[in-house]
């Protein structure tokens, strides 16, 4: 079946969220390689980044940091700066080809504002904070082959997680590609899961000329 859309997760996908990662770090007072370790470890025990502030800081309230930070002028978020250097060519590209482009990740409601400042041209975005609904319900997949109104079979997902996009992505009927790449792309493992994706990639440089190809025998 043909490609006609692609979805793209946010982090570590489209961001890098190392120096976010690392800016919580300063803020919480640890050092960066501790905050990582930490961050590994519970990475490998399947737990979530949850955990990794309420180990820093227990009683962690996000919402409330996040209003501390911008009292304090380091406001939580992500930048141009943060882009992953083969993003913006790939999305280019898709396009160029006549895909339908889309962003669907876990996000809270002001990476709508900082993914608009980073001037990617794509077709829709979506934030779970917005839509009401986060990986890895299936609701969310669903809300993305909406957005693309194609059957689901001809919509790919590309993200770096194996329990948050790969396995419901593929559950709710879409092609997927899977980018090892960040923490969870590299620690994670389920070569069933991965046996199954469409596309295996190291870097998004490869996606548009693996569509297209694609596309000419489908």
């Amino acid at each position: 079946m043909r490609i006609e859309a692609v979805f793209f997760d946010i982090g570590e996908t489209l961001v890098n969220e190392g120096e976010i990662y690392g800016r919580w770090a300063d803020w919480l007072g640890v050092p960066r390689h501790t905050f990582l370790t930490k961050l590994g470890a519970i990475l490998v025990t399947d737990g979530s980044y949850a955990e990794l502030f309420e180990y820093f800081r227990p009683g962690f309230d996000l919402e409330t940091e996040e209003r501390r930070r911008a009292e304090a002028g380091m406001p939580n978020g992500f930048t141009a700066d943060d882009l992953y250097p083969d993003a913006r060519a790939c999305v280019s590209a898709l396009r160029d080809q006549g895909v339908f482009v889309g962003v669907a990740g876990n996000q809270p409601a002001a990476a709508a504002r900082q993914f608009a400042d980073l001037g990617l041209k794509v077709d829709v975005v979506g934030i779970s904070a917005a839509w009401g609904v986060e990986k890895p319900a299936p609701e969310f997949f669903r809300r993305c082959v909406e957005a693309a109104d194609r059957p689901a079979g001809q919509v790919l997902y590309v993200g770096d997680r194996i329990d948050n996009d790969v396995r419901p992505a593929l559950d709710c009927g879409m092609q997927v590609a899977f980018l090892r790449r960040g923490p969870w792309g590299y620690i994670q493992r389920d070569d069933e899961a991965l046996e199954r994706c469409r596309f295996r990639l190291d870097s998004l440089a490869e996606l548009p000329s693996l569509v297209a190809e694609h596309n000419r025998e489908h």
